[in-house]
């Protein structure tokens, strides 16, 4: 009996190694497949090219221009771009009473990111070198993004044989349908990211700051001092004199109407004085008596 257990064990050992032998004879077909290099090796390199410049015009507008042509020349497409002015220094000059002129001196610096064909990048980078007055710098990265590409299309394909199995032994459970569906996300994850890489190994990124030398701008604008609008001296002195007389005969009139109020003061005045005088011969009188009546 014990003779026969250990016969089947053995058989199901080797029949167990032999399977995984196929089956992992088989997961290195596949990767050795995929890792094969085609003749024309450029075809498979996963290479992205990034570039920076800055450097300096004559005229930033008239240059955006000339970089809209020059990238749409080479099959490209702006992405993105902006143009910036910024004042470094202003003043104001009297000119006349009513005018001033205005001196300002500004910066005008212009921002460009533009996609442009791989293969033409050193092309397109020698051309924007000629529309500067000189470049104050320049660099260039490749990053490599083989290895990812690949691993992304490897993984990819496990997600297709994980649903082919699910598919399977499909059943109406909850837990299938789910991971089904966490695998289909995962691979069109993959899928998405292949598309990226290459749309950015078509298209390389550069990214352009350009700038000018500072810019003096005149121009002639209202005068927004309202102090020089005031008239003249002697104007405004006789205008003052005239306000004043304005001024007293209001007053005068004023006070005409209140003579009431006058009368009533007049009297009160008078009837004060007159009890105060009063009441101080009152005092006199009881003053001389006292002195009076000592000499007695």
């Amino acid at each position: 009996m014990k003779r026969n257990i250990i016969a089947i064990a053995i058989v199901l050992t080797i029949f167990g190694c032999q399977k995984s032998n196929e089956k992992y004879a088989s997961s290195e077909a596949i990767v050795a497949n995929e890792l094969r290099v085609p003749t024309d090796s450029t075809s498979t390199a996963k290479i992205i090219k990034t570039a920076d410049m800055r450097f300096r015009v004559k005229n930033v507008q008239n240059t955006k221009e000339q970089l809209s042509k020059a990238i749409k020349a080479e099959g490209g497409t702006v992405a993105e771009f902006s143009i910036e002015s910024t004042i470094q220094e202003t003043d104001k000059v009297k000119q006349s009473t009513d005018s001033l002129k205005e001196i300002t001196s500004y910066r005008t610096q212009g921002y460009l990111v533009a996609k442009v064909p791989s293969e033409k990048l050193d092309e397109f980078t020698n051309t924007i070198a000629k529309m500067a007055v000189f470049v104050d710098n320049q660099s260039m990265k490749m990053d490599d993004q083989s290895i990812a590409y690949l691993s992304n299309k490897l993984k990819a394909q496990n997600r297709v044989d994980a649903i082919e199995k699910i598919n399977k032994v499909a059943s109406k459970k909850s837990a299938n349908v789910e991971s089904s569906l966490y695998i289909k996300d995962d691979y069109v994850d993959k899928r998405i990211e292949n598309m990226q890489i290459d749309s950015r190994v078509k298209f390389s990124t550069i990214t352009l700051n350009f700038y000018q030398d500072n810019t003096i701008k005149t121009m002639i604008v209202a005068n927004d001092n309202l102090y020089d609008y005031r008239p003249a001296f002697m104007n405004r002195l006789w205008l003052g004199i005239v306000n004043g007389w304005t001024i007293f005969k209001e007053i005068i009139i004023a006070i005409s109407n209140l003579w009431m109020l006058i009368l009533v003061g007049i009297a009160i005045f008078f009837t004060i004085k007159y009890f105060i005088r009063k009441n101080k011969l009152a005092m006199d009188e009881a003053t001389k008596n006292m002195i009076d009546r000592a000499r007695q």
